[in-house]
């Protein structure tokens, strides 16, 4: 049985995937991977993928994206995604970690990660 792989977008595009969420891969073939989101099956074309082992347990910052309609205007463009559940959350001060309204998880916020226009 293969190992468990995560991904997740490494482009801002509208492709039913979160930005900065990982998402489970259940099948990966050269062009494309199909990945668990919500316990549908969503298929994406890999070059627009990030693919790990293991995912990362850091808040991902996201921000100055193209798309920012479904995001509240007070949170100013800029949220962070728990790495848990996905959830997005606004980003009040600059702490070093955040817990989720969501699951209630405690995790570091990876300020210095660089995700898409994140910096």
């Amino acid at each position: 049985m293969p190992a468990l792989q995560w991904a997740r977008l490494n482009a801002d595009l509208n492709v039913r995937l979160r930005r900065g969420a990982w998402y489970r891969v259940l099948e990966l073939h050269p062009l494309e991977a199909v990945l668990d989101v919500r316990g549908g099956r969503v298929t994406v074309p890999r070059p627009f993928l990030e693919i790990v082992g293991t995912p990362p347990r850091r808040w991902t910052v996201v921000a100055e994206l193209r798309d920012v309609s479904q995001v509240p205007p007070a949170w100013g463009g800029r949220y962070a995604v728990c790495p848990n559940c996905r959830e997005r959350q606004a980003l009040e001060r600059r702490s070093s970690d955040m817990r989720c309204g969501r699951c209630g998880g405690q995790f570091t916020i990876d300020w210095n990660e660089g995700y898409l226009a994140a910096g």
